[in-house]
């Protein structure tokens, strides 16, 4: 029986972790022949990183790369890899457990009476690894989970209520709510052998119709918590009296707040703090509750805008809706339409299961750091696997399009034209450099493996050949006097099945054909948008202490900082980076990360070359202004007596003085069609395909763009996408979890 061959077009993490799991399965080589065509000369996406020899091969990334603690199928994934791969224990990062680092330090800035405060947070450590999490919680396990934590805060906030001398007594007079504190009771009392003398006397009086009913707002958490704890098991959610005494007791404490805490919050910081997570929380769950997420699933509350949909439910509108845990998500997810910071814009439904699953699911660090960058942490690693289990790679390929074709009644995609960007000179392609033991990405081509004279005209004009707007073509065909050379893949010849692993932004430019004759793969095309994004990175001379940000928690944890001045709201102390990185002994003593959503709502086509130069200076331009005349609420000392920004405090191994020094530091804009970040705008979610949702029968997207339980721009989407694919190839892997997280349970 011939092989059947699989192209899989684009690097990205989507298309790498089909490959790997197309590679579990036993004896794949004897159904499968799978070559990768990339663009360029690495793997990685939006997730790619290189390594710069200029500057003494220091990592520039896209942007800030930080896996969360709930991504399960990602850390099963890169578990599979690096335990597979077994490097030799020589090599600095040998194992998945020294690439990634359980990190608990998050930082949100708060925008009172025109100044910036901080509010550091840092999470509790949960005992596990993420890959033996799930993602697969019904509706009650998450109310259940979310009453805990709102348990802690109003156990806070009336400690500091009273310590107000404000009320804390409540009383309940309506028959209706009487009845429900009586189905509490009777649950609770059956439950349990014992009660306290308190809680006995609370349930007495709701038994007891000629007793007035007083609790106090720990109590009533308490004994809801109680409850939910006794039904978390209950995944059809059985007795709807359990929801009324739900959405009673939330809408009581949302009361009691607003009458005796609110007009404490801007005198005190920590009961503003404790009142708008509390409050947050209560409006999720009356939104759950009201909009019947348990039988219609959170993918009916996506018609909302997520702030709209808090407002919609009772949230705080002054201290809330604009609170740094919100702007801070929709920083996350770069939730801004065309970069216009005025208009956010995400999915209620995706932004509420995420916001859960990041809290409620987490295991180790709520967050985790790279060791070193994406590139060499996540891709290298993965591309030494596949090519050592025989997947073949083909650098330097662009692909031009695909081209459908009807047979015998079924649309298939028949040709995919490609571009040979380079010829190498020994028809194989070695893509890694080697610093200080480590294989990594490199930020350019291996030129030496190149065609010298091809090799000599792409340094002469510093050529970009993972741009869209790139004019190698030009330039390549003025210098040789011929075009580039053109290649056509064609079905049953070169390939029987394709996975397109491009991002969405791509399909309108590789698959017009495709787009003409599919109505749902055009509006996927459509309607999952893309915001471009800028970052830039600093090595500093100076500590985070020294430059004057003092809140080091006992772990002495470095900071992940969002919900910041936009531009570059998202700031990241990298300095974990620097003994993987070969500074000389006097090198720099810090590295800082910043990134943001980027404003631009027109692309031009491929022929303006200039472009990306263009919206790079504009990067530019906003770092420099940001470290002139934004960075003072963090980095106090940073900045003299006429708060002028010390150029000084950036190391450069140059004599540059000033501004200037700046020029040593890395900036980009990731503009391309394959590098904007996937927004979830309202209603957008419907749009999305699963992996074979296409009317091709052998093509299978891949990607966070598709439909995945997630629905938006991340990691965990994309593996999950990888796996999905691979799922419906091979029938590996049998299980995703979280991918029906949108469903009604």
């Amino acid at each position: 029986m011939s092989k059947e061959k699989i192209a899989i077009l684009g690097g990205g993490v989507s298309a790498m972790t089909a490959a790997v799991y197309l590679t579990e399965k036993e004896n794949w080589q004897q159904e499968y022949d799978i070559t990768v065509y990339q663009l360029g000369w690495r793997l990685g996406g939006k997730g790619a990183s290189g390594r710069n020899p200029d500057f003494h091969e220091r990592i520039e990334e896209h942007g800030l790369h930080v896996w969360f603690g709930a991504y399960v199928n990602s850390f099963r994934a890169i578990e599979t890899v690096y335990n597979n791969l077994d490097r030799p224990s020589s090599v600095p990062i040998a194992t998945w457990q020294q690439a990634l680092k359980p990190h608990s330090f998050v930082v949100l800035q708060e925008f009172i009476d025109n100044e910036w405060e901080t509010w550091p947070v840092d999470f509790p450590l949960i005992p596990g690894n993420p890959a033996d999490g799930t993602l697969d919680l019904h509706f009650w396990q998450l109310i259940q989970m979310t009453i805990a934590w709102l348990h802690k805060w109003i156990d806070g906030l009336e400690d500091e209520v009273a310590a107000a001398h404000r009320e804390i007594k409540l009383q309940t007079r309506k028959r209706r709510d009487r009845g429900l504190l009586q189905h509490l009771a009777s649950e609770i009392t059956s439950a349990f052998d014992s009660l306290e003398d308190k809680v006995s006397d609370f349930f007495d009086s709701a038994q007891d119709e000629a007793k007035e009913i007083w609790s106090t707002p720990r109590l009533l958490i308490t004994q809801l918590h109680e409850l939910l704890n006794l039904r978390a098991a209950d995944k059809n959610l059985s007795n709807s009296r359990d929801r009324l005494v739900t959405w009673y007791i939330v809408r009581k404490l949302k009361r009691w707040l607003r009458a005796e805490a609110r007009d404490l919050l801007d005198d005190h910081p920590g009961i503003r703090r404790l009142y708008i997570c509390a409050d947050l929380a209560i409006a999720m769950l009356i939104g759950l509750l009201r909009d019947h997420v348990h039988s219609d699933g959170f993918e009916a509350i996506n018609k909302y805008d997520f702030k709209a949909w808090l407002k919609r439910n009772g949230a705080d509108e002054k201290y809330v809706v604009e609170s740094a845990p919100v702007r801070g998500f929709y920083d996350l997810v770069f939730g801004y339409v065309d970069g216009d910071f005025d208009n956010g814009n995400v999915e209620a439904g995706v932004a509420s299961l995420a916001m859960l699953r990041l809290m409620l699911c987490y295991r180790g660090g709520v967050m985790w750091k790279m060791q070193a960058g994406m590139g060499d942490i996540i891709f290298s690693p993965i591309y030494e696997l596949l090519a050592k289990r025989g997947v073949k790679f083909e650098y330097f390929h662009q692909v031009d399009e695909l081209i459908p074709a009807s047979v015998a009644g079924q649309y298939v995609v028949d040709e995919i034209a490609m571009t040979q960007q380079v010829k190498l000179k020994n028809g194989h392609y070695d893509p890694f450099v080697d610093v200080k033991g480590l294989p990594c990405w490199p930020d350019r081509p291996n030129y030496e493996q190149i065609d010298d004279a091809q090799a000599a005209l792409l340094l002469q004009h510093n050529v970009n050949l993972e741009s869209f707007w790139s004019n190698w073509p030009a330039l390549y065909e003025a210098e040789f006097g011929a075009p580039l050379p053109k290649l056509s893949l064609k079905r049953g010849r070169d390939f029987d099945k394709v996975i397109f692993g491009i991002s969405v932004g791509g399909l309108e430019h590789l698959c017009p054909q495709l787009l003409a004759l599919d109505s749902a793969l055009r509006l996927q095309s459509s309607e999952v948008k893309t915001v471009a994004t800028q970052a830039f990175q600093l090595w500093l001379n100076q500590t985070d202490e020294q430059l004057g940000f003092n809140y080091t928690p006992p772990s002495e944890e470095r900071p992940i900082l969002s919900g910041f001045s936009q531009p570059f709201d998202t700031w990241a102390a990298m300095s974990n980076l620097l003994p993987h990185e070969d500074w000389p002994t006097n090198g720099p003593k810090n590295i800082a990360y910043f990134c943001s959503a980027f404003g631009c709502a027109e692309y031009p086509p491929s022929s303006k070359h200039g472009f990306p130069a263009e919206q790079k200076a504009k990067v530019k331009d906003n770092a420099i202004n940001k470290l002139a005349t934004e960075m003072k609420p963090l980095w106090p000392n940073a900045y003299n007596a006429a708060d002028q920004y010390n150029w000084n405090t950036l190391y450069d191994d140059s004599t540059a003085q000033g501004e200037a020094r700046f020029d040593s530091q890395y900036w980009r804009v990731n503009v391309d069609p394959s590098e904007r970040y996937v927004l979830s705008v309202v209603d957008s979610s419907q749009y999305r395909l699963p992996t074979d949702g296409t009317v091709f029968k052998n093509l299978y997207l891949t990607g966070d763009w598709i439909s995945t339980g997630v629905n938006a721009g991340c990691v965990e989407a994309a593996v999950m996408a990888g796996m999905q694919t691979s799922r419906a190839i091979c029938g590996l892997p049998e299980n995703i979890s979280g991918e029906d997280g949108f469903k009604p349970d």
